[in-house]
């Protein structure tokens, strides 16, 4: 019995051993990548919300629930963003935010995947990265503070402020 119980000991730790590791995403002092291209400095006085930074001039890209999923809809926003940067020389700010449900933790790391994800589309699209920050709110500065489905589906979004 004894014999049985520690072979079922080594198959588990052996299992566990080969299992495959995720790739991480780094963040960190020698600099930002994400998904191997890296995130420009922060230009010095720009943030979302200061005095140079235009808003709504582009509709808000929106998300389903606990998902960074860019659906086609959303998507032809984003174009219509690629289509202005290719031909202006603004940089923007993509802000991401989240619904109340979750963790305040949680919620701005999903803001952030957001973000990254708008990120990414308008980097396939031919925007160059150095032109795109991005940052998260998560679950702070709802757009509709209510607390139902069609508030929630309000505050799952991605901003874009455009830095003059």
């Amino acid at each position: 019995m004894k014999r049985i119980g520690i072979f079922c000991c080594l198959l588990a730790l052996s299992l566990a051993a080969c299992q495959k590791t995720q790739k991480q995403e780094y963040s960190g002092a020698e600099g930002d990548y994400v998904n191997g291209t890296p995130l420009p400095p922060r230009q010095e006085g720009v943030s979302f919300f200061s005095d140079n930074v235009a808003k709504g001039q582009f509709q808000p890209i929106y998300f389903a629930f606990d998902s960074f999923e860019i659906s086609p809809d959303e998507g032809k926003k984003l174009q219509q963003i690629g289509s202005f940067l290719k031909t202006a020389h603004n940089n923007i700010i993509l802000a991401g935010f989240t619904d109340e449900r979750g963790t305040p933790e949680y919620n701005r790391g999903l803001g952030e995947r957001r973000a990254q994800a708008a990120r990414n589309y308008l980097l396939s699209l031919g925007v160059s990265a150095t032109r795109i920050q991005t940052v998260s709110f998560g679950q702070e500065m709802p757009v509709n503070p209510g607390h139902e489905e069609s508030a929630w589906a309000k505050n799952r979004r991605v901003e874009t402020g455009v830095v003059r």
